[in-house]
């Protein structure tokens, strides 16, 4: 969330992003009951204070004087509890309210109501052109045994598949792709240094837990929609949607130590959403998927830092996709298309995948600042000594099932056999070819 000081000193900000994400918060009515809550909590702090002054005073006084103190500290005392409830109240009241406010959005980010409006920054490789007409994943799916999706309709309902033979040797390739080049010191340094990151610190592998807490999902700003989350009321718990909904809250009211910055972590998991907007959309093939499988960054560093991260972030995307040959564009995403309030800047890759013949999204990036930091009380100690809170990413490294439907789509052959990447051949055991 952001800070009640950055809501004064920057409300006009504030309100264009209210604007610009489509939502409707009235500031002025948080700035009003912050102003009632300052003033009740000094009234009681004065309280509170003139009840330890009589304390001292007490253990002095005798006879009537003292019998008189202890009335008087009393009277305070009841005062104290009586004022304290709606104290407390006031101040749920505005953290229930500040937590409606949407971070700050960066001044490079375009504004649009969807997806219309995201700004291309640049496009790497050309598509394929093909001397035959390119079948979509699933048809080379079906003709290759890799994809199964009627069983599990009859088994788990739409929206879940199967995958088989060379297809789970992919998705494993392209873990261990992933983890190699994420851990390996030497390609994180050559990437942080082409986009000025001064860190060439490798990432920790982690896998995490699939189910989080409702209240910590609120806190990563995540819970909601909750339409699409898979939410087990009996538990309080939620299915996450990305490993990031278990990464972020890692260090949930954590004093990390300057020198431990920037803490890079990759987490490996399954992921679940409902997809209960996308009624009509996708619905053949396994690019939009109730349960799928992902590989994800996620990252805690100083403020000075936090946009020089999202760029090595990015940096890490375009490099496994360059090693992967799969031609791509990287989009800027507006103000109607970032996901949810805590993103301050958010970037896509799209690869481009021949069976549609368009762009589609596999990897995401987002910075949220200190906002979801503030919610979480994660905070890192500086050389000096002062406490501030860390600054945090969150991208893709490999969506696997959108991964797999690129490499089907542009390796395939005009016989209908399709070509394993480079990159990605020496963890298949050497396979070169789906024939």
């Amino acid at each position: 969330m952001l800070s009640i000081n950055t809501i004064y000193e920057k409300k006009k900000e504030v309100e264009e992003s209210i604007k610009n994400r489509g939502l409707k918060i009235d500031l002025d009515k948080i700035l009003e009951l912050d102003e009632k809550y300052k003033k009740n909590l000094i009234k009681v702090e004065s309280l509170r204070a003139e009840r330890n002054n009589i304390s001292e005073e007490i253990n002095k006084a005798k006879g009537a004087e003292r019998q008189e103190k202890i009335k008087k500290a009393k009277d305070i005392s009841n005062k104290i509890k009586k004022a304290e409830p709606d104290l407390e109240k006031e101040n749920m009241e505005l953290q229930d309210l500040l937590y409606q406010v949407p971070n700050l959005i960066s001044k490079d980010t375009p504004q649009g109501k969807d997806e219309k409006g995201n700004k291309v920054l640049r496009k790497i490789g050309d598509p394929k052109k093909f001397d035959f007409k390119p079948k979509n994943h699933m048809e080379l799916g079906v003709l290759h045994g890799l994809i199964e999706t009627e069983k599990s309709a009859k088994i788990s309902g739409s929206r879940f598949n199967y995958l088989f033979k060379e297809a789970v040797l992919l998705q494993f390739a392209l873990i261990q792709f992933g983890l190699n080049t994420l851990t390996d010191k030497k390609v994180i340094k050559e990437l942080a240094d082409k986009v000025g990151n001064p860190f060439d610190k490798p990432f920790i592998p982690v896998v995490v837990p699939v189910m989080v807490k409702s209240s910590i999902m609120k806190k990563m700003d995540r819970f909601d929609p909750i339409e699409d989350r898979y939410y087990l009321e009996k538990d309080d718990l939620v299915l996450i949607g990305s490993a990031e909904h278990t990464l972020g809250p890692l260090h949930v009211n954590d004093i990390l130590k300057e020198e431990d910055l920037p803490t890079r972590y990759a987490g490996y998991s399954t992921a679940f959403r409902r997809e209960a907007g996308s009624y009509g959309q996708d619905t053949s093939g396994i690019i939009r998927r109730h349960q799928f499988d992902k590989l994800e960054m996620e990252t805690f560093i100083q403020a000075e830092y936090g946009l020089k991260e999202q760029e090595l972030l990015v940096a890490i995307q375009e490099y496994l996709m360059q090693k992967l040959e799969i031609p791509y564009q990287v989009v800027l995403k507006c103000t109607g298309d970032m996901g949810g309030k805590a993103d301050f800047r958010a970037i896509d890759i799209e690869c481009f995948m021949p069976g549609e013949g368009k762009y589609r999204e596999t990897h995401t990036s987002d910075y949220m600042t200190d906002y979801q930091a503030r919610r979480l009380n994660t905070k890192y100690k500086d050389k000096e000594g002062n406490k501030k809170f860390v600054h945090m990413n969150d991208a893709t490294c490999f969506a696997i099932g959108r991964t797999i439907i690129a490499i089907l789509e542009n390796y395939q052959k005009g016989d209908g056999s399709i070509e394993i990447p480079k990159a990605l051949q020496k963890y298949m055991g050497g396979l070169k070819k789906i024939s």
